[in-house]
């Protein structure tokens, strides 16, 4: 299984590179936001293999986090590698992590090949994603994800969890009591 790619790009188009490696010429799919990325000559980049019945297909990222959204969205049923290059194309793994936990089908549905139905389906299968990062933002977020997890040991519903964490910050803890003073008024 290839899991990551160095070399020299030999032909690049937005959604498309050939990367030469040592006399061997890959054709790797990109999303648009990975495209924009590839500014020189020499490239290295996490790869994704997809191997089907007619074709073996390499998608590289530039970006950790946007390779595991990558690989997440393909996990659901009806989501193949062309929607999941259009979400990471539309959407930056922090982006699309804001999205998910909005349940914002609107901004789902302007994904090119994802409709009112796929984007519904999609926000409830990903209601968890979460994406690493080292700023701030990631850092609460892995909180707020060990705290929904604590809350759901508790019998919560996820999606009242989510209501009652929306908008809080803070670490595990603050979240986990905070949330259960909002949902006890719910």
């Amino acid at each position: 299984m290839i899991v990551g790619i160095v070399g020299t790009v030999e032909h690049k188009e937005p959604t498309l590179v050939h990367i030469n490696t040592q006399g061997v010429i890959h054709e790797v799919h990109i999303s648009i936001n990975t495209s924009n990325q590839i500014t020189d000559k020499q490239v290295r980049l996490f790869i994704t293999q997809v191997i089907r019945e007619d074709a073996n297909l390499l998608f590289g990222f530039m970006d950790k986090n946007e390779q595991k959204m990558f690989d997440t969205v393909l996990k659901i049923n009806g989501v193949g590698p062309k929607v999941g290059l259009a979400i990471c194309s539309t959407f930056t793994p922090s982006t699309f992590a804001k999205v998910v936990a909005a349940k914002d089908v609107a901004m789902l549905k302007r994904v090119p090949g994802i409709g009112p139905k796929a984007a519904s389906r999609i926000l409830v299968e990903l209601a968890d994603f979460i994406v690493d990062g080292h700023e701030d933002e990631g850092a609460n977020s892995g909180a707020i994800g060990e705290a929904v997890m604590a809350l759901e040991s508790l019998g919560f519903k996820k999606e009242a969890i989510q209501k009652a964490l929306n908008g809080l910050g803070g670490d595990t803890a603050t979240l986990v009591k905070e949330g259960l003073k909002r949902l006890q008024r719910l």
